[in-house]
């Protein structure tokens, strides 16, 4: 690491003098700088994608066309195997901006905010506008209705264009909203509120939502689209703070449904080219408590309220999601190209992520939701100025918690008490080096919780029931005879024993497989 820090150039060699206290969060050289005085060494231009599954050319998957997404790879370090913490927008967002675990934040879902369990608890943003950041947040970054004033400089800034381009789309919305509020009468979305910041803290679900088109590729600019203004309004941001140090959050929508792209991104694909997924059904023994009915995917117009999807609508929606991540990816190339036109990359890391994964009709299902591999694997990107190695892949298993704690690293910041990842700046130096030993997952189903771990061949779950006692059901996958997850292993006699072992480290947890930990050793499974 400390070869990484002098190859890196003068603005993080200075980092070697300081790394220990800065690892640990303690007497750096850091601990003494004050909050109207940047002490961190670089800016951080964090760009965070909704529902984006970790396929892209430098992915491996050339049939997405994300030219700007693989020039960033080709520059920096790509992560193979990142995992969220819970694949649903609001409380992988949670974990990831915390640092923090969902059996820690409490959040398990798209209405409360971490505030009401964690109300002092210091978010990245946060923690750079306290080492002198000007912090600034676009579109989503926490989830809609749940932003965190405390970590922003400024008050975060949301895009107003509409979702749909079509304008009969939109006039059929507004009536069928307008109906339904006479139908329905006044409401209440938050439901309860910080006595002293006044933010919400429990918000109702959606109220007055109606649902258009599951996708759409209205002839318009992409400014007319709110990712296409996001990306105006960054572009902008980027000018005013060129001479600052700045932390800018950039969050785009697509490719969250519905799948809204103008017209030239769809046309980068023939339908007919556009393959289905190659297991649509649920893997063989696998409990029903680990699969879904996809309702977030049914309540769009034109899609059946049950069962499964005719192939023709199946490729239409792949086709969709398809050109609204070639949307986004035209965005982060604006985007990037806007750095290095101010002359901001020698100073800048940017970090690409996407929530979470997606299902494109594996399995038999559609959006996310689950622990399968598809669900909680995602896209990790990052790009640090003179990093060694720029275009390598590492396969080591990451987490989302692991960004807050290398950010910091990286910039000379402490690491703060209380988070519960692991900087991944060693992966930098040499991206193939030993790493921890599981990555975890959780989906909770009502009164059980779906714990799973991704160790290096398999995956495993568990289903607990929350007031203790045996799972309710076991789930194991064998990646290496078995990479698309269809044969749950974990009732089979003679993997019994096997089972035993991955529950013992199940139960050790996330402490016991962080890469330096002896307690992470277990013994090599040869099954």
């Amino acid at each position: 690491m400390k070869n990484f820090l002098r190859a890196a150039g003068p603005l993080l060699a200075v980092l070697t003098l300081a790394l220990a206290g800065v690892r640990h969060g303690g007497e750096g050289t850091f601990a003494s700088e004050t909050a109207n005085k940047p002490s961190g060494k670089y800016n951080v231009l964090m760009i965070a994608v909704d529902d984006l599954r970790p396929e892209a050319g430098c992915y491996g998957v050339p049939i997405i066309k994300t030219p700007h997404i693989d020039a960033l790879a080709s520059q920096g370090l790509l992560f193979n195997r990142a995992y969220c913490q819970q694949a649903v927008c609001s409380p992988s967002r949670t974990s990831l901006l915390l640092g923090r675990r969902p059996d820690t934040t409490r959040v398990y879902d798209l209405q409360t905010h971490f505030r009401k369990t964690l109300p002092d608890v210091i978010t990245l943003p946060q923690h750079f506008k306290n080492h002198g950041y000007h912090t600034q947040g676009l579109s989503k970054i926490y989830h809609g209705g749940l932003d965190d004033p405390a970590s922003w400089s400024v008050p975060h800034w949301s895009p107003s264009k509409p979702m749909y381009g079509k304008p009969e789309t939109l006039a059929d919305l507004d009536r069928r909203r307008e109906e339904m509020r006479k139908k329905a009468g006044p409401a209440t979305r938050v439901l309860e509120k910080d006595p002293k910041t006044g933010i919400p803290l429990r918000l109702s679900a959606p109220q007055y939502r109606v649902y258009g088109p599951a996708w759409e590729d209205p002839d318009v600019p992409d400014d007319a689209l709110p990712d296409g203004e996001t990306t105006n309004r960054a572009i902008e941001l980027l000018q005013e703070l060129k001479d600052r140090r700045f932390f800018l959050a950039v969050g785009y929508l697509k490719p969250h449904l519905p799948f809204v792209a103008p017209k030239k991104y769809y046309d980068l694909y023939r339908k007919e080219d556009i393959p289905l997924a190659a297991n649509p059904f649920p893997p063989k023994d696998c409990p029903p408590i680990a699969l879904t009915n996809w309702g977030e995917l049914r309540a769009y117009q034109g899609i059946p309220a049950a069962g499964p999807l005719p192939d023709s609508m199946a490729r239409d929606l792949v086709h969709g999601y398809y050109a609204a991540t070639s949307y986004v990816d035209a965005q982060i190339g604006r985007l990037l190209a806007e750095v290095d036109r101010l002359g901001l990359r020698d100073s800048t890391i940017v970090v690409l992520w996407g929530d979470h994964g997606w299902h494109l009709g594996d399995h038999g299902l559609w959006c996310k939701h689950t622990n399968f591999e598809t669900a909680t694997r995602s896209l990790l990107i990052f790009r640090v100025p003179g990093q060694p190695h720029p275009g390598a892949k590492t396969d080591a298993l990451v987490e989302f918690v692991d960004i807050y704690p290398t950010l910091c690293e990286l910039c000379g910041l402490p690491i703060p008490e209380g988070l519960e990842g692991t900087s991944l700046v060693p992966l930098f130096e040499n991206p193939q080096r030993p790493w921890q030993k599981a990555a975890f997952s959780q989906y909770p189903r009502g009164k059980v919780m779906g714990y799973s771990m991704r160790t290096d061949r398999y995956r495993y779950t568990e289903w607990r029931p929350s007031g203790g006692g045996e799972p309710v059901a076991v789930e194991l996958y064998d990646h290496t005879t078995d990479p698309l997850e269809n044969v749950n292993l974990a009732g089979r006699p003679e993997y019994k024993d096997l089972v035993a072992q991955l529950h013992q480290q199940l139960e050790a947890g996330w402490k016991a497989a962080k890469p330096d930990s002896e307690a992470a050793s277990f013994p090599k499974i040869s099954k």
